[in-house]
């Protein structure tokens, strides 16, 4: 599946820069709001979901190379969030529903 197929089924808010999102495949997913264990348990290519929409939100995830970033709960990203990561290239994506439905989906649609 994906990235474009999971921003449709799970109606997820573009942060970022639009780009094709059809080919980014994300392989598994990751769910934490503490940063260093993000950055000790997250892999790349997966999605990473947190409550989390600041700065150091970019820099872990570029560091870990994750596909995207799911941001919950209605938290959104600043502009210079947002511009820093278009600059890392890292996908910010949002939702207004809590963490653990967004994993339940993403599990359900085979990112486990």
């Amino acid at each position: 599946m994906n990235l474009q197929e999971i921003i449709t089924k799970l109606n997820l808010t573009v942060f970022t820069t639009p780009k094709d999102f059809t080919l980014v495949d994300p392989h598994n997913g990751y769910t934490s709001d503490l940063l260093s264990c993000v950055m000790a348990g997250a892999q790349p290519e997966n999605i990473w979901v947190t409550i989390q929409a600041h700065m150091n939100v970019v820099a872990v995830a570029a560091l870990r190379e994750v596909s995207a970033v799911i941001i919950t709960e209605n938290a959104k990203p600043e502009p210079d969030v947002i511009a820093k990561a278009n600059e890392q290239n890292v996908i910010l994506l949002g939702t207004s529903e809590p963490s653990y439905e967004v994993v339940g989906k993403l599990w359900e649609l085979g990112i486990q």
